[in-house]
């Protein structure tokens, strides 16, 4: 190996570990920071700097505050609901949408499929004052069954499982239907199960999404015992100023479970994502 290789190669091994260094620093310095400030006290945050350290590190009072007045509580609770139904409703109903889609022909097929498309490319604020005029109509608003239902809405789950379908044989389905089998028993029985990497691809799309939507919930859950996680952030502000760090506890409180089902889950959370990005 000659010197001009050589530097090439530790040059670029330089930049390759560098380049990872410095962007990691850039994603967990928002994380420290709101740490930091999470631990300080009200004297300490307005006489300081975000990045100075606070005096006390075990200083967990914002923590106590934020959960007691913010009623992080009860905003767990609604947020765990609200996730859990809507996963479950999005993944049967994008699942069984596309199953008809996929291994049924019929006239208008195409049809619905840009019709999906195209509500997916609508934005969502240019529709609201329609939307906010049936939920008023269907009696949804302040109901979190209504915003479940609202929730559960198009998404790009369908294509997701429409791509999975069409690596699915059709020869399974004939299989099947030829040893008596019935179409929902086809689809629960045989070709849902295969389908576990779009699952977990469209669960984790849709979970984080709405544990972290914060508009729709301003607009329909408008009750202090109604209020999600994103909501009871926003206990903390006001014309007259923000306690940023009650906030910042709020945050880290927030950010926890998904940590801990990150962490819980993490192999099937990568072999879904990495599943579904080959897949079609």
């Amino acid at each position: 190996m000659t010197a001009g290789q050589a530097f090439k190669k530790y040059l670029w091994i330089f930049v390759k570990y560098f380049s990872v260094v410095f962007f990691s620093f850039i994603a967990l310095l928002p994380i420290v920071s709101c740490v930091i400030t999470a631990l300080k006290t009200k004297t300490e945050y307005e006489n300081t700097n975000v990045m100075t350290p606070p005096e006390n590190w075990f200083n967990f009072e914002n923590f106590v505050t934020a959960f007691r007045d913010g009623g992080m509580g009860r905003a767990f609770l609604n947020s765990a609901l609200i996730v859990i139904c809507v996963v479950v409703g999005s993944v049967l109903i994008g699942s069984m949408i596309a199953y008809v889609l996929n291994r049924f022909k019929f006239p208008g097929n195409g049809l619905i499929r840009s019709l999906f498309l195209f509500a997916t490319l609508l934005p969502g604020i240019a529709m609201q004052v329609a939307t906010y005029q049936l939920m008023f109509q269907l009696k949804f608003i302040d109901t979190l069954y209504g915003y479940i239902i609202l929730s559960m809405g198009t998404d790009v789950s369908i294509y997701v499982f429409i791509q999975f379908f069409e690596n699915i044989s059709v020869s399974l389905d004939e299989s099947a239907f030829m040893d008596g089998a019935s179409y929902f028993k086809i689809f629960y029985k045989i070709l849902f199960p295969l389908l576990k990497p779009a699952i977990v691809t469209c669960a984790i799309l849709k979970g984080v999404g709405i544990y972290n939507e914060y508009y729709n919930a301003m607009l329909y859950l408008t009750k202090p015992d109604l209020k999600t996680v994103s909501l009871a952030l926003y206990t903390f502000t006001g014309p007259f100023g923000n306690q940023y760090n009650l906030i910042c506890a709020g945050v880290i409180m927030t950010l926890l479970p998904a940590l801990i089902l990150f962490i819980a889950f993490q192999n099937q959370i990568y072999s879904g994502l990495t599943a579904g990005a080959v897949k079609g």
